[in-house]
């Protein structure tokens, strides 16, 4: 029965022009490797009730690369100008106010660019080729890694509560050869670091619940191209410290 299964797999494959029988193909492997994608599997469990709540963050580093998130504190000087030097806290939507130019935005930014951009908007109308120097007075904002099959992988500023979906929002959603029934979420807990599965899939059905992310959470989404980094991610990760469902 099998070779004559293959007898008339042959025969209607022959039957078919080589351009169509290309396409055929390879619609039929799209369809195979979208069947194996879609499906949960790697050795960090699914099903924790409670992923528990991470170490305390710790302070920030803020060097030239480091990018402004609501709640840091800056410190703008405006050289020879006091009225316009002091303090100023961004806000959850992002911005500050200052005097003359009123809301400016600034989340994203370093502080070179910022300095620039400030410069700019004071010589445009009021001072004389300004010096402007913002330096970073605190770093409060908590930031997620997000990896993967995303469109847009990188670290993003969280303010408040935040969810699972919501974070994969924030890098523009899953890439299309994600496998949304393979998430895996890294935290540092007691000084470990540990994860935990989740299938977007059945979260958007309602089916599992949303978690809570936390700043400093890495998450990865699985894809055909994003296995070696979920091979990389797991590889540091010692094996009693993966969490366990209860």
């Amino acid at each position: 029965m099998i070779a004559h299964a293959e007898r008339g797999r042959r025969e209607f494959l022959g039957g078919l022009p080589l351009l169509r029988r290309k396409l055929w193909l390879v619609t039929l492997m799209s369809l195979a490797l979208a069947a194996c994608a879609d499906k949960r599997g790697g050795t960090v469990p699914y099903g924790v009730q409670d992923f528990g709540t991470p170490d305390a963050p710790v302070a920030l580093k803020t060097d030239d690369s480091y990018h402004i998130g609501p709640g840091d504190t800056l410190s703008v000087v405006v050289f020879r100008v006091p009225d316009l030097t002091g303090d100023v806290t961004v806000d959850v939507t992002g911005t500050f106010t200052m005097p003359l130019i009123g809301q400016v935005e600034a989340t994203g930014k370093t502080t070179d660019q910022l300095s620039g951009e400030l410069a700019t908007k004071l010589g445009a109308k009021y001072l004389q080729s300004p010096e402007v120097r913002v330096t970073v007075k605190s770093a409060t904002s908590q930031r997620v890694t997000i990896d993967g099959s995303v469109k847009q992988a990188g670290i993003y500023p969280i303010a408040g509560s935040t969810t699972l979906i919501q974070a994969i929002a924030l890098a523009r959603g899953t890439d299309t050869d994600a496998n949304p029934r393979r998430v895996v979420v890294f935290r540092t807990i007691k000084g470990q670091r540990q994860a935990a599965s989740f299938d977007l899939t059945d979260i958007r059905r309602g089916i599992q619940p949303d978690p809570e992310i936390f700043g400093n959470d890495i998450i990865v989404v699985d894809g055909n191209r994003a296995r070696q980094n979920f091979k990389d991610a797991l590889s540091t990760v010692p094996l009693l410290a993966i969490f366990r469902p209860f």
